[in-house]
């Protein structure tokens, strides 16, 4: 049977951040646009994020900085940001009625600590530039010709007719959501590289049975050293959680991607120095003043002067010290031993979750095939890119959701026009 087939100026694939705001950005420029979701609902991965409150941004202005926090591949996104940086997107949810608010280490949220509210607002950016909705719409691929998009195929026998295409399909993280990679294989087949793609920012799985016991814990202001081979690879400091199968937190999440890395070469071993602003000498000093004013009482009860009370037993049984032992019958070497484990707490990495539990994908799309200012293909003259199918991504603190911002104002700006 054959369909109508309408022609528009830019359909964009992908109905989560990127994709809502290339489409939004192409039709307020006067495109008719189309906008492509395979879910029945649009944004669905959108409301997960900071645990459902949404960390749209992060409050770091200077580009220099931002990029920088990126890693190698940082450099592709100045020109996107220098556009609609952290401070357009700010201005951008506030014009659409959403106050937000900056919190510990930049991160930007809704002052109402709704994510919702952050997909409502941008569902009006849709409406009031009448981009046409087609969700529940699974594509199959694309027919080429001469490095040209003609249309994309829809799963229904529908086709899909436009000047341009933009994919948005984020990455493999999350597959619940509907992240299950399908932008990288259409990219591969119109000829793009992908660079190998990993989960990045998730949380960490510990093969020592204590860290078990702790979960619910969150330590604040601890430092960690990953080592390999008795080499330090990589520090982090701020907070940590432990769960049911290990850690998680920003520090480790942040860590993650190096952690994975390190993986294919052997164990790896994370040590969390839980008084990071005071060296060995230091510590062992102020522990022996405690224990001078305090001679008389049990090793257990001096313990929550050090730790919060749920590693209190955790210690006891790693050290070995009876909890009822007077603290002027410690001997040097028990006393020793505490400050050590203070400063040096180890476990051995099992490995990092996998997809189902990532915040964003690493890797994707390789930069070298995309213009940096457009996000246009160099392969396909009509293709373009946004959001987290690009291999490009941050830390924690709303650095990748700006990035789809940034590169969807970018990739809308230059197809609608």
């Amino acid at each position: 049977m054959e369909t109508k087939q309408e022609k528009f100026d830019v359909a964009v694939i992908g109905g989560g951040p990127a994709g809502m705001m290339t489409a939004g950005r192409a039709a307020e420029l006067g495109a008719k646009v189309i906008l492509i979701e395979k879910n029945p609902t649009f944004g669905k991965k959108l409301l997960i994020t900071g645990k459902g409150r949404c960390n749209i941004t992060q409050a770091e202005f200077d580009n220099r900085k931002f990029v920088e926090a990126l890693g190698k591949n940082g450099k592709f996104l100045f020109s996107s940001l220098s556009v609609f940086g952290p401070k357009e997107a700010i201005d951008f949810f506030e014009s659409k009625g959403l106050q937000t608010k900056v919190e510990r280490g930049g991160r930007v949220f809704p002052t109402t600590d709704c994510a919702q509210d952050v997909l409502n607002a941008l569902l009006l950016y849709l409406k009031t530039n009448k981009v046409e909705i087609k969700a529940g719409a699974k594509i199959l691929g694309f027919d080429v010709k001469d490095n040209h998009i003609n249309c994309a195929r829809l799963a229904n026998g529908e086709n899909i007719f436009a000047k341009n295409f933009i994919i948005a399909t984020g990455g493999k993280s999350y597959p619940a959501t509907g992240s299950a990679g399908d932008g990288y294989t259409w990219a591969k087949n119109l000829g793009h590289k992908i660079t190998d793609t990993r989960p990045a920012l998730t949380p960490v799985k510990i093969k020592e049975e204590w860290p078990k016991k702790l979960s619910g814990l969150s330590l604040k202001n601890v430092s960690i050293n990953i080592f390999q081979n008795n080499k330090k690879q990589d520090s982090r400091f701020g907070e940590m959680l432990f769960t049911h199968f290990g850690i998680s937190g920003p520090i480790i999440l942040d860590a993650s991607k190096k952690i994975g890395e390190l993986l294919k070469n052997g164990e790896v071993v994370i040590q969390i120095d839980l008084k990071p602003a005071l060296d060995f000498t230091k510590l062992d000093e102020r522990i022996q003043r405690d224990f001078k004013t305090i001679t008389k009482k049990d090793f257990v009860n001096y313990l929550p002067e050090l730790l919060p009370h749920k590693l209190i037993q955790i210690f006891v049984e790693l050290l070995g010290i009876d909890p009822r032992k007077k603290i002027n019958a410690i001997t040097k070497e028990e006393r020793g031993n505490l400050v050590k484990m203070l400063k040096d707490l180890r476990m051995t990495v099992e490995n990092v979750v996998g997809y189902e539990q990532a915040i964003v994908t690493s890797g994707g799309v390789d930069i070298k095939e995309i213009d940096q200012k457009t996000m246009r293909s160099k392969i396909i003259d009509n293709l373009f890119f946004a959001g987290e199918i690009i291999d490009i991504d941050g830390p924690t603190g709303g650095y990748n959701l700006q990035i789809c911002w940034s590169t969807g104002y970018s990739a809308g700006s230059s197809a609608g026009r």
